[in-house]
Formats: C-alpha cells, structure tokens, sequence
C-alpha cells in the first residue's frame, strides 16, 4: 500500500501510495533532519488504513486554515469531530499530506508537550506586537469549539504546544503570562519553558537538527512498515534498510541478528500505526 524509497540520513523520502484503502500520494517529505516527535507519529498514523477511510467519509474532509498577520496559519471550527477524536485529533488531517506539509492539530489530551499562558496588557513598548512573532519558528492555531486557543510551535527539532487564555483576537498586542500546571511535573514543564524561550531566538546553521533525526529505530520501522504494507519480504525490507550488500553477506549465514531486527522493525512499525504513535506524542 505504502512504499519509501530512503536515501542517505536525513534526505527527502517520496512516499507513494495506492489500494483500496489508502490515498494515492506522491509527496515529498521535509528534511528529517527537521523532524519532531509529532511529525514522526503523524506519518505512522496517516499510513493507517482505518484512517484513511474515515478521513475520506468525513465531511468535509480539508478544513480551511487562514493565515494571520503575523504568519500564524490558524484552523477555527465550529463544531467538534468525535471520529477525528477517537484518532487524537481535533479534525481529520489529509492522509496523503507528509508532516511539516500541513498543519496537524493533536488534542491537548494527547500532545503532553503542553504549555499554558493567557495574555495580559503589554508593559513594555516592544511588546506592543502579536506575542507568537516573537517565536521565530513555524507556527500554526487551533481554536475549538471552547473558543481556547491551542497554538503549536515547531522548530529546532522540537515542538511545544502553547494553550492560551483571555486571547479573543491572537495577533492583538499583548504579553504572555506562562502559568505552572502544579509542581509534581516541575522539571518537565521547565525544559518545555525552555525550549519556548529558544524559539525566541533565531536558530543558526545546524541548530535545527533533530535529535530524533537520527534515531534509526523510527526511520526503519517507517520503511519496514511500508515495504510490508507494499507485500515485500522480509528479505526485501532488509534490502530496503540495510542494502543489498549487507543483506547478501548476513542473510545465509548462521548469525539470525539481521533476520530477527527486521521482524522486529516491521511489528514495531505496525505497533506505531495501529495506535503505538500516541507514546511519541507523551
């Protein structure tokens, strides 16, 4: 149903697709050098065929998002999608849309990578601006149905999602107030501060690598899941991952290492479509 062709560590992979089931897609991906943890859990899940058949019985199936003043790309809905919910998001994203193509909206409940802040009068001229221009990365809003904004910032390998109060417009000029959600997860709302804090400053050469962008356990289960999706063997999808050469030299003989890691890298891969893809998002 799915195949990757993977080149080099942290080249472009095309993505194509047909069945039944499955969208067709022909889209190039972004550098996984830039890859988040969220990015890598919407590729295993847009690869899931119950997925796709619901995205295509929804209606409507592509929601508009517009785009603020300040570069903001904002989705407002009107209603909730209790299907899209079922799947961890507020509406169905397309399928055939690679991440960092198109923004995807993880419910709060489920993105624990979750800041909360409320807007406040500015005390300084400088902050006389929309307070999201000073996050010097991609930036996209969500407002649901409760009327609460949910703006998720992505950049530098990382991603954070920032739950805003008291912002009826969001590029009105303002401050942000960041509140502590109490004090049994201090370290972890911490470091999100932090990485919040980075975001403010523009990221140099090599900075926004991914620490994810190398860990070859999602990379693989990604390319054993679409070479199995696509029938192959589990020779084949050694091949796939490993190359020709290894395989040829490994596959035969007495040492099963090769043979068990690509089993496991294609139940990992299933594991991560078939609902695995929310631990990433933890």
């Amino acid at each position: 149903m799915a195949a990757v062709t993977n080149g080099a560590p942290g080249a472009n992979l095309t993505c194509e697709s047909s069945g039944a089931l499955a969208p067709k897609v022909s889209v190039d991906r972004a550098p996984l050098d830039a890859y988040d943890l969220s990015d890598w859990a919407w590729e295993f899940l847009r690869r899931n065929p119950d997925y796709a058949k619901e995205w295509r019985a929804s209606v409507p199936r592509r929601l508009p998002v517009v785009t603020l003043s300040d570069g903001t790309q904002m989705l407002r809905l009107r209603r909730r999608y209790p299907r899209a919910e079922r799947w961890g998001l507020y509406a169905f994203a397309d399928p055939s849309v690679a991440a960092r193509q198109a923004p995807v909206f993880w419910l709060p409940s489920v993105n624990r990578r979750l800041v909360r802040a409320r807007y406040a009068k500015p005390a300084h001229r400088n902050e006389e601006a929309s307070p999201l221009a000073a996050f010097k990365v991609d930036r996209s809003a969500i407002i649901g149905v409760d009327g609460i904004p949910v703006v998720i910032l992505k950049g530098q390998g990382s991603h954070v999602a920032l739950e805003l109060q008291d912002a009826p417009v969001l590029t009105t000029p303002s401050r942000l107030v960041y509140e502590l959600d109490g004090l049994d997860d201090l370290s972890a709302q911490t470091e999100r501060l932090k990485t919040l804090q980075r975001f403010t400053k523009r990221s140099r050469e090599g900075d926004a690598r991914s620490p994810f962008a190398n860990d070859e356990r999602l990379q693989h289960a990604l390319i054993a899941l679409d070479e199995s999706m696509n029938g192959k063997t589990y020779r084949q999808i050694a091949i796939a991952i490993f190359g020709e050469e290894r395989v040829a030299a490994e596959w035969g003989g007495t040492s099963q290492f090769l043979k068990d890691r690509t089993r496991r890298l294609v139940a990992k891969g299933h594991e991560l479509m078939a609902g695995g893809y929310r631990d990433l998002l933890a």
